[in-house]
Order: C-alpha cells, then structure tokens, then sequence
C-alpha cells in the first residue's frame, strides 16, 4: 500500500532540534520527513494541509504514561491510551511496566508492541521492569528486554528501595544505552501518607508525605549515577529540593535528566480541599514554592522534559475515602493545552522551548524516532493552534477513564492534527 504524500503549507514551523522558527511548509512522503522550508513545491499527488496561523512541530513524545494493559482494560488499553495520546498531540508514548502482569520479560514487551501496532495511532515504547515482578529483590534480564523492544526500565510506581540494586541497574543499564527511570520515594518516610506534608494536610487530618521522602532518594540516585557513570531518569518531580539537587548534579555533569508534569506545573496541595481524590497522586501536590521551582527548572532546563504520568482509574475506585482511593490522574489529552496556557501563554517559556520539553529532548533523552523536522527522520508531526480557547470537558476524552482535577477548566490552545509515520492518526472536528 502507497501512503499520499502529505505537503502541509504555510504553518510556523518550530524544530528546536535545528533551530527553527519560521513560516513555512513541509512535505511528507513514505513515512518520513522529505523537505522543509518556505514555498516548496507541492506534488500533484499530496493532501494538502493548510497551516497558515498554526504551528508545526515534531509529534510529542511523552516518556511515562501508565496504559493498563495487561490486567486492567476497564479503564485504559494500549489502544485507547494510544488514541488519547494523538489527540492530545503526542506521535510517541512510554508505556510503564506496572502491568498485571508486570512487563518484566521477552513477551509481555512483544505483546505491548504488537498491541500498539494493531491500533496503528501513537507509537507505543514499552519500558521494562527494573526487578522481577517490581518486587525489588531480583534484576530483570535488561538484554532480553531491550531485544524485544524496550526502550528504559522502571519499577514506577514503587521507588527502587535498595540502593545495592539500583547501582547495579544503573550499571547493567550502561551496558545497553539505556536510562534508569526511578520513582523517587522513601517508603519509610512516606509510610501511610496520602498528600504533601503541610497546612492543607493538617486542616483535613490526613497523614502527609514530607518533600523529603522524595528528595532523599533523589540525592541518592544522584550518588549512584556518580558512581556507577549510569544514566538515571529522575520520574514526576514535585519539590524545590529536588530541583536544587538536579542543578547540582547537571553542574557536576552527571548523567542525570528529569521530568515534570503539568499537574505538579499547574496545581497545588490546595486542590486536595473538600478530600477531591482527582487532586490525590503519587508524589502529591506540593506548595506554592514547589510549583514555582518546577517552572523554572523548566525554564532553565534543569528539569529536562514534560511528561503525563498519564494514570487512568475506573470513577469507582477514585470515589472513595480519600485515604483509600488510587493515586493519580490522566492527562494525556490535557498536557499540551496545560503547557501553553501556564507556560506560554503565561510568559514562562515560548513556543520553542515547550515544543523541545514535549518533543526534543525527550526523543533525545531516550534515543527515540522523532523529536525532529529534518529530512529523513519519521514522519511524525503535529500541526497546534496556539490560541484556540476550549473548555475540558472529561466526557469528551478518547481516554476511558475520566479521573482529571481540570474538568472546566478553560484552556488555550491544543493540537489540531497528529501524523505518525506519515500518515494522519487524529484530526480534530470542526
């Protein structure tokens, strides 16, 4: 089967990968980027994609979304995950290991890989299990892993409590080119807590979890990756310390990156008022000073990328005691809108720098397909409007699940088309 070129005319064409910024068009042929620039000759045979006041960029890429498959397909599959995903933008996700059961061998990455291909939307990465059965007590095979198709190991959703077994993943990881993706948390000093440690805690009496928790398992994955010259993936950072730390090690030249997301860019530990579960995640909403801390890590590039943790429930399991419900949230059809209206719109970061947290550096940070406009490199695009105001209305999500603290909440701008492999896998209506 022939694919339609697909020639795309007129948009502002951002590739932080090169360094672009510019009006212009590109064209798509095969699967792959063929030409960028201004006025470009369309072949008769292209769609045609007209772009003028939208911006073109490489397709998203979100390295940590929780899919749910194997094991919990009520609430998300890899193929309703991958379909939430391009419409919110994203050409690639990160599917975490935290299946039942967990993707911690040759066939549960094969089967994740075959199921993403099936729904032919997003591409779907698996990450393998840092342990057997995220127990933490014995390594996965990392060489098994990363043959069938992984692209990092994790115990996400449960922090790496051993440090002997960290520096040997840490180790075992180098041999294969791969990041160590850590859950920072100290179980012991977030035993029982069930959001961040302060005034808001207090008033509702619930047990919280201090900064530290996370911080020092921070500090410790920065030693281990001195020692070992490992690559650790610092997950979902939440805390002012925890950025100081990663400046720190980035200044020492460590290889050392991180991720934040938009709910810990967005929203405080005061969105836990009234017991709102949607509000409740692992690691919690922080205070007002975390939340600046993270933006300008952002800013300065300290935290390296924006990720989901994209985490869906069943509306059952978050409609619990806030104690006894799950933790964490969805937002893959809400992060880019998030990134622009608090990030751009708000005067933090431009246009370039989201796009290369969203896109760039994650493509580079896990040596993945895309993250670049350059003729050549996967056809994986998404055309933005930068200016459109909508509302989030979870009823509409592809998601399955609708477990979000930014139901009506009004946003501006989000993704219009993504193409994957060059050919379209989401258009917006209207």
């Amino acid at each position: 089967m022939t694919m339609r070129p697909i020639f795309i005319r007129g948009g502002r064409v951002i590739d932080p990968s090169r360094g672009t910024d510019a009006t212009g068009d590109l064209l798509l042929r095969n699967g792959k980027i063929e030409a960028q620039g201004p006025g470009l000759g369309r072949p008769d045979d292209a769609e045609i994609i007209e772009a003028a006041g939208r911006v073109v960029a490489p397709g998203l890429i979100d390295l940590h979304v929780h899919l749910r498959e194997p094991g919990q397909e009520d609430v998300e599959t890899v193929a309703t995950g991958a379909m939430a995903a391009a419409a919110g933008g994203f050409s690639a996700v990160c599917a975490m290991p935290n299946t039942d059961p967990v993707t911690d061998n040759q066939a549960a990455v094969g089967f994740i890989v075959s199921q993403a291909q099936r729904a032919g939307k997003a591409r779907v990465y698996p990450i393998g299990a840092i342990s057997l059965g995220q127990q933490g007590q014995q390594l996965a095979e990392f060489g098994e892993l990363v043959g069938a198709g992984a692209v990092a190991v994790s115990d996400d959703g449960k922090p790496v409590v051993s440090s002997h077994l960290m520096r040997t993943a840490l180790e075992y990881a180098r041999t294969f080119g791969i990041p160590v993706a850590d859950h920072c948390e100290d179980p012991t000093l977030a035993a029982g807590g069930a959001m961040h440690e302060g005034l808001v805690s207090t008033r509702l009496g619930l047990k919280g979890v201090p900064a530290a928790a996370e911080e020092i398992m921070v500090a410790r994955d920065i030693v281990l990756a001195e020692l070992t010259g490992g690559h650790v993936h610092l997950c979902h950072m939440s805390t002012r310390g925890s950025v100081e730390l990663i400046r720190r090690a980035k200044d020492k030249g460590l290889r050392v990156t991180a991720e934040a997301c938009p709910h810990h860019f967005t929203l405080t530990h005061e969105a836990a008022e009234g017991y709102n579960t949607n509000a409740k995640m692992n690691p919690p909403l922080r205070e007002p000073e975390d939340r600046e801390a993270i933006r300008q890590g952002l800013r300065d590039g300290t935290i390296d990328v924006i990720c989901t943790d994209h985490a869906p429930h069943h509306y059952d399991a978050k409609e619990r005691e806030f104690d006894d419900a799950p933790n964490g949230i969805i937002g893959l059809e809400t992060a880019l809108g998030l990134g622009l209206t608090e990030l751009v719109h708000g005067g933090l970061l431009d246009l370039p720098t989201l796009v290369a947290r969203m896109s760039t550096m994650p493509a580079k940070i896990f040596r993945l397909p895309g993250g670049t406009l350059a003729p050549g490199s996967a056809g994986d695009v998404v055309i933005i409007d930068p200016d459109v105001p909508w509302t989030v209305d979870p009823m509409a999500f592809y998601s399955k699940s609708r477990n979000t603290p930014f139901g009506g909440r009004h946003l501006r701008g989000r993704a219009d088309v993504t193409i994957v492999r060059g050919q379209v896998v989401f258009r917006r209506a209207g």
